[in-house]
């Protein structure tokens, strides 16, 4: 099993998901603000949440490195979700959600830079990728802050929950960027994290 060690950050703490969980998750899961900006539909009860940390836990018993929860460290709350998913061998792809109260606090940026530096550090990656929807505006900000280098539109790459099919846009990071300390935040962000492994 992959190593998940807890991230503190600045502001954060991020750990494995745990069924503990369920009823922040419900809080921004059941959000029309949320799911449809990701692909999936909005919780209509709490048992969806219950079934979403089931499934994250279970990733791990397939050798993806799971879930884990974004709490802030202030008042312990669980306000998201970040993870490398899709890992196989060599590499992987970034993928979050955050309670639609949080948006526009850097909060996103903050717990994707840990996230960046566990995958090159820990996982030992040579490619993280990053996708959006077209019309997802906050993710390609967040994006373009985290300095992913544009790869291509993905053409009905995605099939949505109505039916529809999604464009995606493709960014990524490779472990040449990021070894060659070509990421302008690279540093600051390596002073500011603590892994801790036990």
């Amino acid at each position: 099993m992959l190593l998940l060690p807890i991230i503190e950050t600045i502001r954060l703490i991020l750990r494995p998901i745990a069924l503990a969980d369920q009823h922040d998750v419900f809080d921004y899961a059941s959000s029309p603000l949320v799911g449809p900006n990701a692909g999936w539909k909005p919780h209509v009860a709490l048992q969806e949440s219950i079934d979403f940390i089931q499934y994250c836990i279970k990733k791990r018993d397939f050798g993806q490195p799971g879930n884990y929860a974004i709490v802030l460290k202030d008042t312990k709350k669980m306000i998201g979700t970040i993870e490398v998913h899709t890992y196989k061998q060599h590499k992987g792809e970034i993928g979050f959600v955050l309670h639609p109260e949080y948006w526009g606090k850097g909060i996103m940026t903050e717990a994707s830079k840990a996230l960046i530096i566990y995958a090159f550090e820990l996982l030992g990656l040579s490619r993280l990728t990053y996708g959006y929807f077209l019309f997802n505006d906050r993710s390609k900000r967040v994006c373009e802050k985290l300095e992913f280098t544009f790869e291509g539109i993905l053409r009905k790459k995605f099939l949505n929950y109505d039916g529809h099919h999604l464009d995606e846009a493709i960014y990524s990071i490779i472990d040449d960027d990021y070894h060659s300390n070509s990421l302008s935040w690279l540093e600051q962000a390596k002073n500011e994290i603590i892994f801790h492994t036990e």
